[in-house]
């Protein structure tokens, strides 16, 4: 198995058993994307939990709610991207609903709504890869295929003692050797979903429950005293880089001005107007607030616009009232928790001064 270790038939089959058992006894069999077979909601599952934990999709109601608004294919392919971009308010990473939306649009127009059941045209649709393939096709259509997320990098990492760099091409092409040669042919549901699991209860980043783990007699990293906290091992640890970015309140009776974001990641969200360092040394503060995102720890500086020419610097935008309009604007995490703040303060107590 691989070239670090060969496993025999019946190592592997235990090893297989193990997953199998431990999720049939132990596993969150309440999730509502595990109440179902249904592969176009698996499939908004997978995409959701893809940058999203677990608890935040399941308690914030994020996967019900986007059910209930685009139950089926049709449904999003003929939906408007502000809806979809607004029902997808909170998760980030917004080119994941895009794609879940281009994706519905293929199988609406290729396949005539109905969802591909073969792994290789699953593979095709749009911003489904390698690892989301093989969940849809394990858990809605329970054939067998092979998953690697970022739980299943970790456990193999510390089952084979690999300190081989993770985030290598051929550390890569070592997870997914491993991955096809564990999962089994019957039951491939059960041991992808227990698999996935166990990294995100048992052999967690930190603090791993080694005592409960159902293959710690198979982990080899254990065994040979390996700091597992150091295991995945990666060659490029990514460096988070500070930024700052400086907004503009500006606010007319009961309106406030916003525009739509154009950069890669967030293109046609809206957010309050980001001003220069100069213009911004003309205005007053009110607060800040740090945000991560990515490698970057954001310090977001919010000021006071003088007076509605200030909109002349900003560019384009538009004025929206509040609650009613600004509430259906979908908006990046960061800045509706700004603009809730300020609403919730100026609009209340117009004399109000809120420092960081």
């Amino acid at each position: 198995m691989g070239n670090q270790t060969e496993w025999s038939e019946r190592k592997i089959g235990q090893f297989q058993s193990a997953i199998i058992d431990w999720f049939k006894n132990e596993g969150r069999h309440d999730l509502p994307w595990r109440t179902t077979r249904d592969p176009y909601a698996v499939l908004v599952s997978e995409l959701m939990l893809q940058q999203t934990q677990v608890a935040t999709v399941l308690n914030r109601g994020f996967f019900e709610n986007w059910l209930s608004k685009f139950p089926d294919v049709e449904t999003l392919a003929a939906a408007e991207e502000d809806a979809i971009l607004k029902a997808w308010e909170g998760l980030g990473y917004y080119n994941r609903a895009r794609n879940l939306q281009k994706a519905a649009r293929e199988i609406v127009t290729n396949h005539e709504g109905r969802f591909p059941t073969d792994l290789e045209t699953i593979l095709t649709l749009p911003g489904v890869g390698r690892y989301t393939a093989g969940a849809v096709y394990s858990c809605a259509f329970e054939k067998s295929a092979p998953v690697v997320d970022g739980n299943v990098v970790r456990i193999f990492s510390r089952i084979f003692g690999s300190t081989s760099p993770v985030d290598s091409t051929a550390g890569q092409k070592q997870m997914w050797n491993w991955a096809e040669e564990l999962v089994p042919d019957q039951n491939a549901r059960e041991f992808n979903s227990g698999l996935m699991e166990l990294g995100q209860r048992i052999c967690r980043k930190s603090n791993p429950n080694c005592e409960e783990c159902p293959v710690r007699p198979h982990c080899s990293a254990k065994q040979n005293h390996m700091a597992l906290d150091e295991l995945p091992f990666k060659k490029n640890r990514q460096k988070i880089e500070v930024k700052t970015e400086r907004v503009v309140f500006l606010r007319d009776g009961n309106r406030v001005f916003l525009t739509q974001e154009s950069g890669k990641r967030r293109t046609g969200l809206w957010r309050l107007p980001e001003i220069s360092f100069e213009t911004a040394e003309k205005m007053t503060e009110i607060f800040r607030m740090k945000y991560g995102i990515t490698k970057y720890r954001v310090d977001l500086q919010i000021f006071r616009g003088s007076d509605l020419e200030i909109a002349n610097i900003i560019g384009d935008g538009q004025w929206v009232s509040v609650p009613e309009e600004s509430d259906a604007c979908a908006m990046a995490a960061p800045y509706r928790k700004a603009l809730t703040r300020l609403v919730d303060n100026e609009f209340t107590e117009p004399d109000w001064e809120l420092k960081a």
